[in-house]
């Protein structure tokens, strides 16, 4: 047992991937989406009042009379989705998320929104059309390893038209500082967020060079030890306005937050609008 904890609580290779889809289980899906539907807990979605001024300063910045058809990568429930259509665009979202993808269609019929909701992995699609404006919100660029980060700055060239914008968010390399290495432990006897059954949940907290951060959960179910990795590389201006020039987009602006904040070296995240 000490081998198996020992091997457990090690810091993995770089970008090692989960593999149990844990989008797609019941539990884990159904309290990944209270998460993002709670108003005042930025966990898993910013908070409705950020979202609203978000929208509001997006409109300005990329109008939807110029950039009606929105492509949104990441959709999550679609709470950015249904603001996007009230402020007049036509939008499709894409997640990898089944249940997420499900409340959405639902929520937008139940209040007549015309939405196209796409349950998709966005690093190997191909929808055979293009958009005028695209976006990824809320540091989920972040959370791909370099190379899919390189597929999915490919793929959403590849469905913007010649001039279309895109939009996206990353953690700041001031926000990479402030991460503390740590390691806790939990006994849920009555279940958790993870899981109905009880478990022991083994926290890890690990920095990498690069810029790169793990956060490790690793459960224990009697024998059974599930693993889920949630990454984070951090960027400063210069290494994201690298990548962005790298796969063909012109940088046209730098900002503090998707809400517009001026950007500055304290800022924890940076916003940058790139253009085809």
């Amino acid at each position: 047992m000490y081998k198996t904890l020992n091997s457990v609580l090690k810091k993995p290779p770089l970008y090692t991937k989960t593999q149990i889809p844990f989008w797609d289980d019941e539990h884990i899906s159904s309290q990944m989406l209270k998460a993002h539907l709670a108003p005042d807990f930025e966990g898993a979605s910013r908070k409705l009042q950020f979202i609203e001024k978000s929208v509001r300063w997006i409109e300005e910045l990329v109008p939807a009379t110029s950039y009606h058809q929105l492509i949104d990568f990441g959709c999550g429930p679609g709470i950015y989705a249904e603001k996007f259509t009230q402020a007049g665009y036509k939008v499709t979202g894409i997640d990898l998320s089944r249940r997420s993808i499900q409340y959405a269609i639902e929520s937008a019929e139940k209040k007549n929104m015309d939405i196209c909701y796409l349950c998709h992995d966005y690093l190997k699609m191909d929808l055979g059309k293009t958009f005028d404006f695209a976006s990824m919100i809320y540091c989920d660029y972040g959370a791909l390893s370099t190379n899919d980060r390189k597929i999915l700055m490919q793929t959403v060239y590849q469905h913007l038209r010649k001039g279309g914008k895109f939009l996206l968010d990353v953690f700041s390399t001031f926000k990479y500082e402030e991460f503390n290495e740590i390691q806790t432990w939990d006994v849920c006897e009555n279940g958790g967020f993870w899981s109905l059954e009880p478990y022991i949940c083994f926290n890890g907290c690990y920095k990498y060079s690069g810029k790169v951060t793990l956060e490790h959960t690793a459960l224990v179910s009697g024998d059974i030890i599930r693993n889920f990795y949630l990454w984070n590389t951090y960027f400063s201006p210069r290494t994201l306005k690298q990548e962005a020039t790298d796969a063909g987009f012109k940088v046209i602006d730098l900002y503090g937050d998707v809400a517009g904040c001026t950007y500055h070296n304290g800022s924890p995240t940076i916003a940058i609008l790139l253009e085809k």
